[in-house]
């Protein structure tokens, strides 16, 4: 499936072959074995089964429940008709003489309405060809009134009166009424009555407003458009506008006040019936005479206007003409379908494939093929660089920052394309490498940077502020740093019944209250209101060993002083010692409340002077006795190094 991008409307090509005339069954056969090696063969989409003929098609439409496309075409002539939820062709049938357009007068294909090349009107149903009939001059267009049950064709030539005719047949009758007559001018080949020369004056297009006012609209030879109501018995022709040329294609639309004209030079033309000057003018730019235009809908619900001539395929806008799409198969294009509020276009072309083309702006894939979407999906998401496989576009100044530009002119490997030249990819990695030998370690660097980057910023903690309670909610975000991304609208942060708590002030935390200090023991008010986790200090000498560190504070006037009773990780007890002299330590909390501050056990020791003075004295004496050695002289050393007795 392949892709353009023309500004920022992607069009995807689900249908139809690169070339008009692709590899021939024998010959694909034989490189079957090869052709396993071609990613884009194997990865090719086929949305129909074949969705072709032999050389060329003519005219393709699909009905309106979506279930049926019917399709036209050579050699020899035939009308294929596809079945879209399987997929797949229905059945083939053939005819006599070339199709030159159809109708499907069924909401699906059992009743179709053929004009032939032959000068004849063809009725078929869903087994075969029901009717034919002859014309008595040839058809260039067919244009169906339901209300009447009227066929409606314009002709080529002059009749007994010198006047262009709009043949009439009524399919409840099964006759021909009166035409409609139309000036398109005097034919100097000839003398009048007869068919005329090979510029003979014609009747060239139709269309009706079928959904509004029902008016027809005719457009001829001489580049004038003339209008018939057919709810009256007699017809009254309307002079409508003046174009440059023939006029070639004609569309009503939805609302019916609008028309849309294309002419014989390429140009289209768009007027309010209300007013005989153009609202807009719009060039195709190929000067090829329009073959079809269309009033379309987006998604959006946006209007679009669809311009065709037989090279390309235009999508602009109706108000003020600004190009939207394009698309330039590399055939002839014969016609054009839109398959109804959907992004799908169908044409028949002189190729032997039919192609079809997605737009997703336009609207979704139809439903027996929604499987596009996701695969345009996936191709919307994948970046490409080149413009083909083999190729890569640079500029003049890309080229000289290579040392490639003494080669313009020289070499097949630099094609010059509008403003700068295609270069063979094996061509411009090669002078890449030599021009910056070291591109390999920056990117590596670059793409690890990025790495160490995308981490570091899912470690930093998120903030917020609020206007109350600012230390709650970094409290709360701190508990999210081990996650790959800081939330801070997450939990009571964004939950609508805890917002007063962050906005009023009257929800505001007492830091300084019973309750607070209850709660949070180990959290120290200052006299400013400021709470400051307590600072504790562990001595160096007890750091291994784990003994009680004295406290420096002095005691009370009444004797009693606070103590802190903690036992040792070798089991040996401790001594009491002060409350706050020593770093607390994590253990297991009692659960009894009456004695449990934090996570210490604390009681109130009242001791004398004198009893403490006797206990220093006792200390110092011990400390000051001298300790009896053993004597290990007698024992045998166990070493053989006899340095050791030395």
């Amino acid at each position: 499936m392949k892709s353009d991008v023309t500004g920022d409307v992607a069009v995807y090509t689900v249908a139809g072959a690169e070339t008009a005339r692709p590899l021939p069954e024998w010959l694909a056969r034989r490189r079957k074995r090869s052709l396993k090696q071609d990613a884009e063969y194997m990865n090719r989409v086929e949305l129909l089964q074949d969705f072709g003929f032999e050389e060329a098609s003519q005219c393709i439409r699909a009905s309106e429940d979506g279930d049926w496309v019917v399709s036209t075409g050579t050699y020899k002539p035939q009308m294929h008709v596809h079945y879209t939820p399987h997929l797949s062709l229905a059945f083939s049938r053939h005819t006599t003489a070339l199709n030159t357009t159809f109708l499907l007068l069924s909401s699906d294909y059992t009743k179709s309405l053929h004009l032939q090349s032959d000068r004849s009107l063809e009725f078929h149903t869903k087994g075969q060809r029901h009717y034919t009939t002859r014309l008595p001059r040839y058809g260039r267009d067919l244009v169906y009134d339901r209300f009447s049950a009227e066929a409606l064709v314009p002709s080529v030539g002059l009749d007994a009166d010198g006047n262009g005719e709009v043949f009439r047949m009524n399919l409840d009758l099964g006759q021909f009424l009166n035409s409609y007559k139309i000036d398109v001018g005097r034919d100097e080949g000839v003398e009048t009555g007869l068919q005329g020369s090979i510029y003979a004056p014609s009747v060239n297009c139709g269309t009706i407003a079928e959904n509004t006012h029902g008016l027809t609209a005719f457009g001829t030879s001489a580049g004038t458009v003339a209008f018939f109501d057919p709810r009256v018995k007699k017809a009254i022709p309307v002079t409508g506008p003046k174009m440059e040329g023939e006029v070639t294609a004609l569309d009503f639309s939805n609302s019916g006040l609008s028309l849309a004209v294309g002419s014989s030079e390429g140009i289209v033309k768009l007027f309010d019936l209300r007013s005989p000057r153009a609202l807009l003018q719009k060039d195709q730019g190929m000067g090829y005479a329009i073959k079809q235009l269309m009033h379309l809908t987006t998604a959006s619900q946006e209007k679009k206007i669809l311009s065709a001539d037989k090279r390309t395929i235009k999508l602009w806008d109706e108000s003020d003409g600004k190009p939207w799409a394009s698309m330039e198969p590399v055939v002839d294009i014969n016609h054009v379908a839109w398959i109804k509020d959907t992004g799908m276009l169908m044409t028949a072309n002189e190729g032997p494939d039919q192609h079809a083309f997605l737009i997703p702006q336009l609207g979704p894939s139809p439903r027996w093929c929604s499987f596009l979407d996701n695969m345009v999906e996936e191709m919307a998401e994948e970046v490409k660089t080149t413009t083909y496989d083999n190729y890569k576009f640079l500029t003049l100044p890309d080229l000289k920052s290579l040392s490639l530009d003494h080669l313009i002119g020289k070499t097949n490997l630099l094609r010059p394309y509008m403003h700068g030249y295609f270069v063979a990819s094996k061509l411009y990695d090669q002078a890449k490498l030599i021009a910056n030998p070291y591109a390999w370690e920056e990117e590596r660097a670059k793409r690890v940077k990025e790495k160490v980057e995308q981490e570091r910023a899912s470690r930093i903690r998120g903030t917020k502020k609020v206007k109350v309670n600012q230390k709650l909610a970094d409290k709360l975000l701190k508990r999210q740093e081990r996650r790959a991304k800081v939330d801070t609208k997450a939990g009571m942060l964004g939950d609508d019944r805890f917002g007063k708590l962050f906005e009023d002030e009257e929800f505001m935390v007492d830091e300084t209250s019973r309750e607070f200090r209850s709660l949070n023991p180990s959290t120290k008010v200052d006299a400013s209101g400021s709470t400051a986790p307590k600072q504790k200090e562990r001595n160096s000498d007890d750091d291994s060993s784990g003994s009680e560190i004295s406290s420096d504070e002095d005691e009370n006037t009444s004797g009693v002083r606070m103590t802190v009773s903690s036992s040792n990780q070798n089991g040996r007890q401790s001594k009491d010692v002060a409350l706050g002299s020593r770093s607390q330590k994590t253990g297991r909390v009692s659960k009894n409340r009456g004695d449990v501050v934090g996570e210490k056990s604390v009681s109130f020791v009242p001791e004398s002077k004198r009893r403490k003075q006797a206990q220093d004295q006792d200390q110092d004496m011990e400390d000051a006795a001298p300790q009896q050695k053993r004597s290990y002289a007698d024992r045998r050393s166990a070493s053989t190094n006899t340095f050791r007795k030395l």
